[in-house]
């Protein structure tokens, strides 16, 4: 990459009207450091009776990185993890070779009025470890470290940064930083990852004097950082790393650098064979494209990243 890339948000919906803006992939960037996958949800008000609940379903070759701004959500899976999620925390479930999970509301909320609202992001797996045991990690909001830097707050959430390191074990090098920038702001971002993106969460900022809407990604060129102004409050999420190690492919809720794989992690997730989560009955079957194709072997038509 030799210029900043400016990416638009396509909204996708996880069912029961539950949508979320979806960054990452895009057709005019696949990936940035590690991430491939970036979904922001909310803010969604939810209230007595309305379920946005995500039943068990699988995912390879990937970590998922969830972290709320607001509201909670219970984390459950065939490991028998049970963890509740609350703003301000990391947690952080290393797939490896293949685990299944739930999102749901918490039971003591069932009844409650509240917001959601928060990211989800994938972090592809370096391929030494695609296939590694299953984990999942929890991280608290008070053990996240949090400074100022140029008289902005910043939560460094996941890497190293402006001296200081993130408990979260990752797989390669990664950054994920949460920003507060207040009204007239301006903060110079070094170039802490070889590649960086910023994402505006509530309001409008600048790059380098160039326009970042609310809900647009804005990439930087590689191995560059820049300039953050801001008009007006607005909360901002730095994300980056070192560069995939070969070409991923995305297909549901698998990721991997091997077609195959993909196809052998949706005949195991059809016939059941990738893990269960304890109390748990239902799931979310596997799609019918493109895993199976009626007449024809099944075929898998995915764009590497």
């Amino acid at each position: 990459m030799t210029e900043a890339v400016l990416l638009q948000p396509h909204d996708k919906d996880l069912g029961g009207g539950f949508k979320v803006r979806r960054l990452l992939p895009a057709a005019r960037r696949r990936s940035v450091g590690p991430f491939v996958f970036f979904d922001h949800f909310g803010p969604a008000t939810e209230t007595p009776g309305k379920e946005h609940d995500v039943r068990p379903h699988p995912h390879i070759g990937l970590a998922t990185v969830t972290y709320l701004f607001e509201g909670a959500m219970m984390h459950r899976d065939s490991l028998g993890v049970v963890q509740e999620i609350r703003p301000g925390a990391i947690n952080w479930m290393t797939a490896g070779r293949g685990i299944v999970h739930s999102e749901r509301k918490p039971e003591p909320l069932l009844d409650a009025t509240y917001v959601n609202h928060g990211l989800q992001l994938w972090a592809a797996l370096p391929q030494a470890f695609e296939e590694v045991e299953p984990s999942f990690s929890h991280t608290a909001a008070d053990q996240i470290p949090a400074m100022e830097v140029q008289g902005i707050p910043v939560r460094v959430l996941v890497g190293e940064a402006f001296g200081a390191r993130s408990p979260v074990k990752t797989y390669s090098k990664t950054l994920y930083l949460d920003l507060a920038l207040p009204a007239g702001a301006r903060f110079e971002l070094p170039a802490l990852a070889d590649e960086m993106a910023v994402y505006a969460i509530d309001g409008p900022l600048r790059l380098d004097g160039s326009p970042v809407a609310q809900h647009q990604m804005a990439t930087l060129p590689d191995r560059q950082g820049g300039v953050l102004e801001a008009d007006d409050a607005v909360r901002v999420v730095i994300i980056g790393g070192e560069p995939l190690d070969g070409p991923r492919y995305i297909t549901w809720n698998f990721v991997s650098s091997r077609r195959e794989r993909i196809l052998e992690a949706g005949e195991a997730w059809a016939a059941q064979r990738m893990g269960h989560v304890p109390g748990e009955t239902e799931f979310i079957p596997l799609p019918g494209h493109p895993f199976v194709v009626q007449g024809q072997e099944p075929d898998v038509k995915t764009t590497p990243v």
